[in-house]
């Protein structure tokens, strides 16, 4: 979509310099309307006319006064016509017809509390984001985006209204995307065969795609992404308890398969070690009785109690 934001291009002046030239003005009408007062007797002269029309001149143009600190605009508008977004630092006089919409360019932060959703495979989990935004387009946070707080008035608008509708609309749209992003993903690799990320697993695939939808639709409200992150992730309280047995059952068998593996290997080289050096000569059943016991030492969870033989073995 073409960017319809420019930047205004109408008259202004500096604000002091016009304080200062308004008050004058005020001054004088009032001097000159007090030096003609004999107008209540001897009716009311032109010089009266003139003194009331700028005493009241000057009254109006106290409306044309704006001022803007860093990362503000005003969105200028002339009778309903966009006329364009004013965004110089400083004080400054404009057309007092001319109203304003005052908006924030700063970013914000969104910490959204955790949500709970589906993920791929059924299972309910908690999720939660952390989102820092701030406006980038004001032609579109202005005109193509609709809200009670701006359908009260342009006049005398309050800009913190309107930036507190900003991050409803941003948490709304978040938590949508949130949704979409966490039902296309398993939180975790169950089986450990999966091939696609995981919630849990994926990182920053997983935070750029959750980046990506939110710009998608926060775009057509002028609304610009700085970061989205997954900062909350675990599984909802009603499957929890279960889920975490799963997991611990699951740390079990994989670390008694390590163990296994370790075992094997050290009674292997046990028993070839002993055939190397000679040792000792043994048959089959001596290797079978062997192997037994050094599996049970090496494991078992509890500490070995040997039982010496104080006897002979036969050779």
């Amino acid at each position: 979509m073409e960017n319809q934001e420019f930047a205004f291009k109408g008259k202004t002046l500096n604000g002091f310099d016009m304080l200062f030239g308004i008050l004058l003005l005020f001054v004088a009408s009032i001097v000159v309307f007090i030096f003609n007062c004999d107008c209540i007797n001897a009716g009311m002269t032109a010089l009266t006319v003139v003194s009331i029309a700028v005493f009241l001149f000057s009254i109006g143009c106290l409306c044309g006064f704006i001022m803007l600190e860093p990362n503000e605009a005003r969105v200028m508008m002339f009778f309903g016509n966009y006329r364009g977004t004013f965004t110089k630092t400083g004080f400054y006089w404009v057309n007092p017809f001319i109203t304003t919409k005052k908006l924030s360019l700063r970013a914000r932060n969104l910490d959204a509390e955790p949500i709970k959703v589906n993920d791929k495979i059924g299972n309910p989990v908690m999720i939660g984001q952390v989102l820092v935004w701030r406006l980038k387009d004001t032609y579109k946070a202005t005109f193509d985006i609709d809200a009670q707080a701006m359908q009260a008035g342009t006049v005398g608008q309050s800009s913190a209204m309107l930036m507190r509708f900003y991050e409803n609309f941003v948490k709304i749209q978040g938590d949508a995307a949130l949704r979409k992003v966490a039902g296309e993903y398993a939180y975790d690799d169950e089986d450990g065969k999966a091939t696609e990320a995981t919630l849990r697993g994926g990182g920053e695939h997983i935070n750029e795609v959750l980046e990506k939808e939110l710009k998608e639709r926060l775009d057509i409200a002028g609304i610009e992404v700085v970061e989205a992150r997954i900062n909350y992730l675990a599984y909802a309280p009603e499957i929890a308890a279960v889920m975490l047995r799963r997991q611990q059952a699951s740390a079990i068998i994989s670390a008694r398969e390590k163990i296994v593996e370790g075992a094997v290997g050290m009674v292997k080289l046990a028993i070839d070690k002993l055939a190397e050096e000679e040792v000792i000569e043994l048959d089959d059943d001596k290797k079978a009785a062997m192997v037994s016991n050094l599996m049970v030492v090496l494991c078992g969870d509890d500490t070995a109690q040997p039982i010496v033989n104080a006897g002979t073995l036969n050779m």
